[in-house]
């Protein structure tokens, strides 16, 4: 029987798939961090160059600064950061040069860990992607082999992809990324014993979601397999779109003979503010899910299905649900069999929403063209001639293609204001410059939340905004608190 570790993704992958990337501020992370810390996961899923985004333009939180205190709360514990290569925030590539200074940014602010997840698995990318995240100072470096279903993606396919890794100097352990959820326990065991073999010594990790109810079961079995850490989240931020719930797998996998070194009351305990969380924030729980062989067909990762069906809800069109999920499975067999992960599924399930919505391709969104310009590498399957040939025959198509380079470190320095951080330069760079400045205006977030607060401070709120209230008083156990209105303020009937 093996040893087994445990990386938590509650705090990236699972607020991104449960709770659509916003679910979690500043003061959320920093009430939890002391006891991710005492569980003794290997490592956290922690960040990324969208969740930072989400930060500024959704709660004006410096992404920076949240990662800063973050480590000041839990200085043992990596905290993984998982990146394409290529691009930061924006959808448009970054220069070399600027994702050499991002890395450094990262490593000194408190990221130690870091996913090479190129999507379009070219290992010259990933090898080079690696040698800067060293240069810069990251201690671990890990390869993602992303799992999919394919005419392409055999097992021989990702074989030859861990030899390459093993052989890179600058990737410490390698992971197989299953974001759709559909690596069964059948095609793990011909699949994860093939990689593990190539990898020879390098240490094999396991992320699969469990979106439609394989992967609690795939991880049961991937201990003998090769496997040495499998990735979950925590109480509400586990299950449904997420990946298997903590505690469940680690009494799953103490069952079948495994050891499991984490502190049970720590991982109880952090369980349960998530659920305090969820159940405060009106936020939705990750629940087990039923199997839905649809998606091994459309293979949409969880945090892009939950965004969709909000997108759809939002212009009245979640009748049209149905409808979108064949399409998508049709525009990724006719762009070459893209792997569902960010920015593809993004790209795709746009792609299919103009599709449905109107004449297929007769709208096209930019990053698409992009694709099918070879920005983004040269896809896996050939794309259908029918569709590149209508996609690039269009004015804007001719536009992209005329690009210049994206702005160097000091081309970026020269636009924008002197004497500015590294980190607001990486920002302003990448986003809307209003966004960056309600940011700022905003001052440092909250660092201190209490779940069983938030409904009493939620009616404190609506109490304050009805202007003929005047006097308010507050009343508990060792508590008593009284607020009045200047005089000036209170309007009169």
């Amino acid at each position: 029987m093996a040893d087994v570790g445990l990386v938590d993704v509650s705090l990236r992958d699972g607020n991104q798939s449960l709770w659509g990337a916003t679910g979690l501020r500043t003061a959320h992370v920093l009430q939890v961090a002391p006891l991710l810390e005492r569980v003794g996961f290997r490592a956290l899923d922690y960040s990324s160059s969208t969740a930072m985004g989400v930060a500024v333009r959704t709660h004006r939180e410096d992404p920076w600064e949240r990662i800063r205190l973050t480590r000041a709360a839990m200085p043992r514990t990596k905290l993984q950061f998982i990146g394409t290569g290529f691009r930061f925030i924006s959808w448009q590539n970054s220069h070399p040069e600027t994702m050499q200074l991002v890395y450094d940014r990262l490593a000194v602010n408190g990221i130690d860990r870091v996913v090479v997840l190129d999507p379009m698995h070219d290992m010259d990318a990933a090898r080079e992607t690696a040698r800067r995240l060293k240069q810069a100072g990251i201690g671990e470096v890990v390869g993602a082999l992303t799992f999919t279903i394919s005419a392409v993606h055999d097992d021989a396919f990702y074989a030859d992809l861990a030899t390459r890794m093993a052989a890179c100097p600058d990737i410490d352990r390698v992971y197989v990324k299953d974001p759709a959820g559909i690596l069964t326990a059948e095609r793990a065991r011909t699949l994860l014993p093939r990689i593990k073999a190539q990898l020879g010594t390098t240490a094999l990790e396991l992320h699969s979601h469990a979106t439609i109810g394989l992967s609690p079961l795939t991880y049961s079995i991937a201990p003998e397999l090769g496997v040495e850490v499998v990735q979950v989240g925590c109480g509400a931020l586990g299950n449904g779109s997420s990946l298997p719930e903590a505690r469940r797998t680690v009494a799953n996998l103490r069952e079948m003979g495994h050891r499991i070194d984490v502190d049970d009351r720590a991982l109880g305990l952090a369980c349960a503010f998530f659920d305090r969380l969820a159940a405060a924030e009106e936020l939705p729980r990750g629940r087990p899910q039923d199997f839905d062989a649809a998606f091994l067909h459309h293979q949409i990762a969880g945090g892009v299905m939950t965004t969709t069906r909000r997108q759809l809800s939002e212009i009245g069109m979640e009748h049209r649900f149905d409808a979108l999920v064949e399409e998508v499975g049709r525009v990724r067999a006719e762009l070459g069999h893209p792997i569902m992960v960010t920015p593809f599924p993004q790209m795709v399930v746009s792609q299919a929403l103009f599709n449905v919505i109107g004449e297929r391709y007769a709208t096209v969104p930019d990053q698409v063209i992009r694709y099918v310009l070879g920005s983004f590498g040269r896809p896996t399957g050939q794309i259908a001639p029918d569709v590149q040939d209508r996609i690039l025959d269009r004015p804007r198509a001719r536009e992209l293609a005329a690009e210049p380079d994206p702005p160097t470190p000091a081309e970026l320095r020269r636009r924008f204001p002197p004497g500015i951080s590294d980190e607001e330069l990486l920002l302003r760079a990448h986003m809307p410059a209003e966004q960056v400045d309600a940011m700022l205006a905003a001052g440092p977030a909250p660092r201190h939340f209490n779940p069983e607060l938030a409904p009493v401070l939620t009616l404190l709120r609506e109490l304050g905004d009805r202007r003929s209230v005047h006097d308010l008083g507050v009343t508990t156990p060792g508590l008593r608190l009284q607020v009045h209105r200047r005089p000036e303020e209170t309007v009169h009937g």
